[in-house]
């Protein structure tokens, strides 16, 4: 009998929770997932220009509790904190993964223009910083295209969340030259059905593809 595996989840807003969840219950529905909510670090986030000393070494010890409490693998569904994340990755013993990691493979394969919707601006630039990273470690000649969506995550987290996805849906079909749309947020996920109902272009969210890589990397 195979014993059950443990994924931590790291929150930094609650908003992430949901889609994480629907797709872990989807695509690997016998996995143990445990939820941890820090809204502190989305909060301090956004206050800061950069990631500072002390988020990291919030991002650090979240995932060492992670460990502690017998996770096999520690999934963060924020986007704004990669070196926090990458250092966390080195500090603890098993699989920590970044939220976009498999989302940016998978946007390879369409082709070089890839465009990128986010509701969180201080995600921006490391995702950003990520994408270019990870397409030099693929051989990936692809270029990111990030396009701000304002005021998304505000309508998502005062509850109107069809706002939300209309503003996320309204953004893509004014994207043009791009082989593939990425939605850089998790919160996003539930406007990805509508979004893809205004433009032909191939559009692509984080969750399904972080499970589908994180129980690569346990199993």
């Amino acid at each position: 009998m195979t014993c059950q595996k443990r994924i931590v989840l790291i929150h930094a807003t609650r908003v992430a929770i949901d889609p994480i969840e629907e797709a872990a219950q989807q695509i690997w529905p016998e996995v143990e997932m445990i939820s941890i909510l820090e809204e502190g670090l989305s909060i301090d986030r956004a206050q800061s220009t950069s990631l500072t000393s002390d988020l990291k070494k919030r991002i650090v010890r979240l995932a060492q509790y992670a460990e502690d409490i017998g996770a096999d693998g520690i999934l963060y569904t924020c986007s704004a904190f990669g070196e926090g994340i990458e250092e966390a990755s080195r500090k603890v013993g098993v699989p920590a993964l970044k939220p976009n990691e498999a989302m940016f493979r998978a946007a390879f394969s369409y082709g070089c223009k890839v465009a990128m919707i986010y509701s969180f601006p201080p995600s921006a630039e490391s995702m950003d910083r990520e994408f270019r990273a990870e397409a030099r470690r693929q051989h990936s000649k692809a270029s990111l295209t990030t396009v701000y969506c304002e005021n998304a995550l505000d309508a998502k987290r005062g509850g109107n969340h069809a706002r939300h996805d209309c503003l996320i849906a309204e953004t893509a079909a004014r994207i043009e030259d791009a082989d593939v749309i990425m939605l850089a947020q998790f919160s996003m996920t539930s406007a990805a059905a509508l979004a893809r109902t205004r433009t032909d272009i191939p559009i692509l969210t984080s969750p399904e593809a972080a499970i589908e890589e994180i129980r690569q990397r346990i199993m």
